[in-house]
């Protein structure tokens, strides 16, 4: 069973906690990671992107000049593709891209990605994530002194508005709750920084 230790906000060590075996000491699997984070990227894809053919271009209806004996290239229409101002060959039109890995994969990807955490040491437990006030200092000296890197990933058992707030404005550094986590950003942060509390919370949901 893999151990972690437990840091305060000021980095101080306070004890060692075990983690669950079958939720961050698994052999990560990373097709199926890959998989997660493709199917992630093509979700937020809005999928609104629309172009006219030359069926649906204005205009274009009177053939441009008799068909011999100008010496030009025979034409049918001024909104056929090769014209300015003409349709679009194979026009993009709006689709859907959303893609729904089932449940196991979702679960066993999630397994992988917080596996891969501890075990490349960038997962940091900290006993409590509070501040009394909205105030992005404290939360950017906690970060120094847990010796964050560029991108971390702050997990907060609950919302915190006054954590949150914080933490919005410090380049690179994005919160989310037990609930919220999702492969991707959990393998693009650099620094995955978890509250005591949550590591529970994450264990529940994805034992």
């Amino acid at each position: 069973m893999p151990k972690i230790q437990i840091k305060d906000m000021a980095g101080k060590a306070l004890g060692e906690m075990e983690l669950s075996e079958a939720v961050f000491g698994i052999e990560p699997n990373v097709p199926v990671m890959n998989d997660m984070v493709k199917a992630y990227l093509a979700n937020q894809r809005q999928g609104t992107q629309s172009a006219l053919t030359r069926a649906e271009v204005s205009g274009g209806g009177k053939k441009p000049w008799r068909q011999k004996g100008t010496g030009r290239a025979r034409q049918g229409s001024t909104r056929a593709p090769q014209w300015t101002h003409g349709g679009i060959v194979f026009a993009p039109k709006p689709r859907d891209y959303t893609q729904t890995p089932n449940k196991k994969v979702r679960r066993l990807a999630m397994q992988s990605a917080l596996s891969s955490k501890v075990r490349d040491e960038q997962m940091i437990v900290v006993d409590a994530i509070t501040t009394e006030a909205f105030k992005t200092k404290t939360i950017a000296q906690m970060l120094e002194a847990l010796g964050a890197g560029k991108k971390a990933l702050i997990v907060l058992p609950n919302v915190d508005r006054k954590v949150i707030n914080s933490a919005r404005n410090i380049p690179g550094v994005k919160t989310a709750q037990v609930n919220e986590l999702n492969v991707y950003d959990i393998l693009n942060a650099d620094s995955f920084i978890v509250a005591k509390e949550a590591v529970a919370g994450i264990e529940e949901v994805y034992a």
